[in-house]
């Protein structure tokens, strides 16, 4: 059974590459190219126009760079899907294209079967990724979780996060202040801070309030040797 035919728009500001690309891809019967674009916004003139299945862009391209260019096709064309093309695994520009709504990002040094096979990918609707980004990506997105935990408790010390992570598992005062080597007097002095700096009212609250915004993910108490 023959493959449907995938409408390609090649957007790079090197003419010997987008020819390049254009040899390689028309090898395949299914694969056809339809537009060339060598600026950014040549590239959104002419997926409005043509309305390909698939945008094959550098990330680097003169006037509005690639990441602007895929971010306004996927509002003004959404069903045209978006692979980027890099020379370089750079995390910053990998996080700037999925939000712009990039479906697909491999680098430049992909073999030609893959880079095929992405693009037959990316037509039928999946997201590509090249393997010498997926580690930092879920790094990134690591990194990102953290933060937006963080956000929650941000103006508590890491003590009296320690402290609330305690209070979230049911511990009273006392079994607080054996766990991490306090006062009993110190713990309360804590606790008392943390209900002020969260807005709430009791302990009871303050447990919600740490679990809802998933401390656990956050903070691993540690005890206070010096105290």
């Amino acid at each position: 059974m023959s493959k449907s035919t995938v409408h390609i728009l090649l957007a790079d500001d090197h003419a010997v590459v987008r020819a390049g690309l254009k040899a390689l891809l028309e090898r395949h019967e299914h694969l056809r190219v339809i537009a060339e674009a060598e600026t950014g916004e040549e590239a959104v003139a002419l997926a409005e126009e043509h309305q390909p299945d698939v945008v094959v862009m550098d990330i680097r391209m003169p006037g509005i760079s690639g990441i602007q260019a895929c971010k306004q096709i996927s509002e003004k064309v959404p069903t045209t899907r978006v692979v980027m093309l890099t020379s370089y695994a750079e995390d910053e520009l990998l996080f700037s294209a999925i939000q712009a709504g990039a479906a697909g990002y491999v680098l430049k040094r992909i073999g030609d079967d893959q880079l095929v096979e992405a693009i037959d990918r990316v037509s039928r609707g999946e997201g590509i990724l090249d393997p010498a980004m997926t580690t930092s990506m879920f790094n990134e997105m690591r990194k990102a979780r953290k933060t937006q935990l963080s956000a929650a408790f941000e103006d508590l010390t890491n003590q009296e996060l320690a402290v609330l992570a305690l209070v979230a598992q049911g511990m009273t005062n006392r079994q607080i202040a054996a766990e991490l080597f306090l006062g009993e007097g110190t713990v309360r002095n804590y606790v008392s801070s943390v209900l002020s700096k969260l807005g709430v009212q009791n302990r009871a609250e303050a447990a919600a309030y740490a679990v809802k915004h998933r401390i656990s993910e956050l903070v691993q108490p540690q005890r206070n040797e010096d105290e």
